[in-house]
């Protein structure tokens, strides 16, 4: 709670803004009208034609598993081959530089060769090296491609693929890892996950041509994906992708040559969420001079402003404050502006004069019965809109809705000593969200508003 403030009235005048704000609940009426169902046809019973229903209930309980949690993925880039260059550097300091597409059984480019000779083996566990193993570009040589992710939407498909119920405010970003090649006749032994941040791997075939070499990726649950590969074929190149708890194996490759780009997939948040915030935006110098001095006129109080976008939640099922990584426009500018201030901002639902606890939902419970003791004379009466209609203070509507709020867990602002920060004829948006509210039998909703609040030291 804020301090007690002395001369309040004098210091309200003198801040140009309503310590009351409106009062009204706002409530929408929601048709009961449904267009006329065709009626549903009767499902018939389907009979299987597998002969062994075993094999029939394991592949579906095999496809829901998959299906509940996928751990990996593959695609195609549409990118022509012919575009694409690697550069690298040996240990001379030469730099060489490889075209695509290839076909070794054809032509092998001299570059090739230079490549293959500077890489090293993989480990191989209780075995020596030999000519047919597969190999890996030093880290510490410098390797580029033309190739760049951002311009395809491998990302996105990866995050909507793997990540799936990845919140706002979170976003992936890719860091070249390493190249790989496995000639012909050699495979590569199953890979320890990277011991590294990661959350996922994205490899990139390039267009040499081979067979066989499928690359196998096992889930720390027990289940495979194996993705087979030729190298790619005119007009795309291929990918595949996998979280980093995931172990990797390539098959034998029977013919030709496979050359791999892999890619770390890291998470990173930016936006307001969190102690210590790194977001994309950054409020200009002009609105946070004009911020500084609201905060220096109020200070020792908890000040509010009302959020402008409309984010459709139900406020019945989610916390104002969880809204923070989803935030936009200017609700996003003047929460980092506030955060920039040191300050601890918080968003809590508000209707009708009311606000709810930071970690309070809106739940309004049941109407108000005749001979509830909340129904006499000894409520403070409430003026409000309901459904459009006007009902005068003290109508039986707004002391069963105020009674309901207050039992979800609100306060009057006056009582929460919060100062509401709005324009004095309340002109712009608001945000708005709504709670199903049954009234008199009929389903009605509840409109509810968004509230900044910050207290300033």
């Amino acid at each position: 709670m804020s301090p007690a403030i002395i001369g309040r009235g004098v210091y309200e005048q003198s801040l140009g803004f309503n310590r009351s704000p409106s009062v009204d609940f706002e409530i929408e009426h929601v048709s009961t009208h449904s267009p006329s169902r065709q009626p549903r046809p009767l499902m018939r019973r389907g009979v299987s034609d597998y002969a062994n229903d075993t094999l029939l209930q394991t592949s579906i309980a095999t496809i829901i598993a998959a299906k509940a949690r996928p751990f990996a993925v593959s695609g195609r880039i549409p990118v022509d081959p012919a575009s694409l260059t690697l550069f690298f550097r040996t240990k001379s300091g030469i730099t060489h530089s490889l075209d695509f597409p290839i076909d070794v059984d054809y032509d092998t480019p001299p570059a090739l060769d230079v490549l293959i000779a500077a890489c090293r083996p993989h480990p191989q566990v209780g075995e020596e090296y030999g000519d047919s193993d597969s190999l890996f570009y030093p880290t510490n040589l410098p390797l580029t491609t033309s190739l760049e992710l951002a311009n395809h939407p491998i990302l996105e498909a990866v995050r909507n693929s793997l990540f799936p119920a990845l919140p706002g405010g979170h976003y992936l970003h890719v860091v070249r890892d390493k190249l790989e090649i496995v000639p012909t006749g050699a495979s590569m032994n199953e890979q320890a996950p990277p011991g590294d941040t990661r959350v996922a791997t994205v490899i990139v075939t390039l267009p040499v041509r081979f067979r066989g070499g499928a690359l196998v990726v096992h889930a720390p649950e027990g289940g495979e994906e194996r993705f087979q590969s030729r190298g790619g074929k005119s007009g795309h190149m291929e990918w595949a992708a996998y979280l980093a708890d995931c172990t990797t194996e390539v098959e034998p490759v029977q013919k030709g040559c496979r050359i791999t780009v892999s890619y770390a997939v890291h998470l990173k948040t930016f936006g307001p969420a969190g102690v210590a915030p790194d977001p994309l935006i950054a409020p200009s110098d002009h609105f946070l001079d004009n911020l500084a001095p609201i905060f220096n006129m109020t200070r020792g109080r908890m000040i509010a402003f009302y959020l402008t976008g409309d984010y459709g939640v139900n406020p019945a099922d989610v916390l104002a404050e969880s809204l923070v990584p989803y935030l936009k426009g200017g609700d996003s500018i003047l929460y980092h502006a506030v955060k920039l201030y040191k300050l601890s901002p918080e968003l809590r639902w508000t209707a009708g004069g009311y606000i709810w606890p930071v970690d309070r939902t809106v739940e309004c419970g049941p109407e108000v019965t005749d001979g509830s003791p909340y129904t006499g004379s000894g409520r403070r009466p409430l003026s409000g809109v309901y459904g459009g209609m006007s009902y005068a203070d003290g109508g039986e509507h707004i002391i069963n809705l105020q009674h309901r709020v207050e039992q979800s867990g609100a306060i009057p602002l006056a009582e929460a000593d919060i100062v509401l920060l709005a324009d004095k004829d309340m002109s712009g948006a608001i945000s708005k969200e709504r709670v199903p509210l049954v009234s008199k039998g009929l389903l009605d909703k509840l409109v509810v508003n968004i509230l900044l609040v910050v207290y300033v030291p």
